[in-house]
């Protein structure tokens, strides 16, 4: 039940609705009293500038040769034509100073939004446990990864420092990750690390899992996603040597394509076609540009169908180009899945599919999730086959190829992780803007206080 005391505590996203709405409304009041009825051609013009951009860089990555360069040009030269438009016509400060009010409004609104939700929340975040410190933990450290993060940071004489004993890999030669990490727990380890990228955080953290071992991640990696989703710091791996000495436990999930672990995504279609090229590591750009036309144009490539199952039921994806199956939904503000996981704990996997057949389709995509060439879904099982035996897929940023169909699941709070108890943690993604929402929000005033909540 809400509280006077907890209304008290809730002016400011109130007022920062205000601010929004006000802002919002400013930026309309600008283009109508500076630009009159022009502000809807205004606005047509910026719309279609953006618009004929995204169709230029669709066609410069489906397309070759001169068609790629006239798309190129054309990409470059729709925002450049609308602002000499605006420019002559007199309006470019207008719509300068409008687009700036937009913006802000924007900002305002979904921070109101966030700090609102985040009062009705309370606390998020892996439930974390206090545990003993580990006696016997086994660390596997890959000198190569992140450009030599292990050995810049000194992080395996820090480790042995600690009490734990240390493997680093010999940068000559292969070695089985998952049998070192097998053995140790057969000789008595009590707790599997790595500091690595998260393609090996995976295949110890699956060992980790079948033991019931906890599990340490060093953020030694180039990217380190998993560490950021966990709180971890990435700047300063030696930090994440505390959980020896001060750590607690996350139960977290994983996800599992067939027989492998993956902890943060399995990726099908263009992009995993790419990565597969012997070129890919040496030269990514120039690779994807030559490997992309077929794929997009569906001239090349295995043609897919994905089947989700979860709570809400079966859904299916026909014929996307790109695939994305996450340990866990990636934030609603990131389609692309690029950045952050708000819960490593959900019980479901993310599942982003992308379909786009025409420029049409490319700038559809503008609209984030309600694209319709976007389908963003969210399934414990996912299966996704193929017109051919076998498809490439990208797993934990490793490339694979896998017989069809190929089987997806997540395994809920499977793993325990131990993290330092100091860490940076991880911060809350701002909801997507709802302009009803905060109009309801600013609307407030103090009747919260009998128990009226905007949501």
């Amino acid at each position: 039940m809400k509280t006077a005391e907890h209304a008290r505590r809730r002016p400011a996203p109130r007022w920062i609705a205000r601010l929004a709405l006000v802002t919002g409304t400013s930026a309309a009041v600008v283009l109508l009293l500076f630009a009159g009825l022009r502000s809807l051609l205004l606005v047509g013009v910026g719309l279609a500038g953006l618009v004929i951009a995204a169709a230029g860089v669709w066609w410069a990555l489906a397309r070759t040769g001169p068609a790629r360069a006239m798309a190129v040009a054309l990409a470059c030269a729709a925002p450049v034509a609308v602002v000499v438009l605006y420019a002559v016509a007199g309006l470019l400060w207008v719509a300068l100073v409008s687009l700036a009010l937009w913006a802000l409004a924007v900002l305002c609104g979904r921070t109101a939004l966030a700090v609102d939700l985040a009062a009705d929340r309370g606390p998020t975040g892996v439930r974390e446990r206090t545990v003993d410190a580990p006696r016997r933990a086994f660390l596997i450290m890959n000198p190569r990864s992140g450009g030599g993060k292990v050995g810049a940071f000194h992080l395996d004489e820090k480790a042995k420092a600690l009490g734990a004993q240390v493997v680093v890999l010999d940068p000559d030669r292969r070695q089985d990750v998952v049998a070192l990490a097998r053995r140790a727990a057969d000789e008595g380890a009590d707790l599997l690390g790595v500091a690595g990228g998260d393609g090996t955080q995976a295949l110890v953290a699956g060992v980790a899992a079948e033991r019931g071992l906890p599990f340490m991640v060093i953020s030694a990696g180039t990217r380190n996603h998993f560490a950021l989703d966990l709180g971890l710091d990435r700047d300063d791996p030696s930090r994440c040597l505390d959980a020896l000495t001060d750590g607690v436990e996350l139960r977290v999930d994983l996800g599992r394509i067939g027989d492998r672990v993956f902890v943060n995504n399995a990726s099908f279609g263009a992009y995993a076609t790419v990565v597969q090229s012997p070129a890919y590591r040496d030269d990514k750009a120039r690779t994807a540009l030559q490997v992309l036309p077929d794929l997009l144009t569906r001239h090349s490539g295995p043609r897919l169908t994905v089947r989700t199952r979860g709570a809400d039921g079966e859904a299916a994806v026909e014929a996307p180009q790109a695939v994305l199956v996450s340990n866990n939904p990636y934030r609603t503000d990131d389609p692309a899945g690029l950045g952050r996981r708000d819960r490593l704990d959900s019980g479901v996997l993310g599942v982003l599919g992308i379909t786009v057949d025409n420029a049409a389709q490319a700038a559809g995509l503008l609209r984030g999730t309600r694209s319709e060439g976007l389908a963003s879904l969210t399934a414990r099982d996912v299966v996704v086959d193929a017109d051919a035996s076998s498809v490439p897929v990208g797993v934990d940023g490793e490339a694979l190829v896998l017989p069809t169909p190929v089987h997806c699941r997540i395994e809920p709070r499977t793993l325990r992780v131990r993290v330092p108890r100091d860490r940076p943690g991880v911060p809350r993604g701002k909801p997507p803007m709802n302009w009803r929402r905060v109009g309801r929000l600013a609307r407030t005033m103090g009747r919260t206080a009998a128990g009226r909540h905007p949501h």
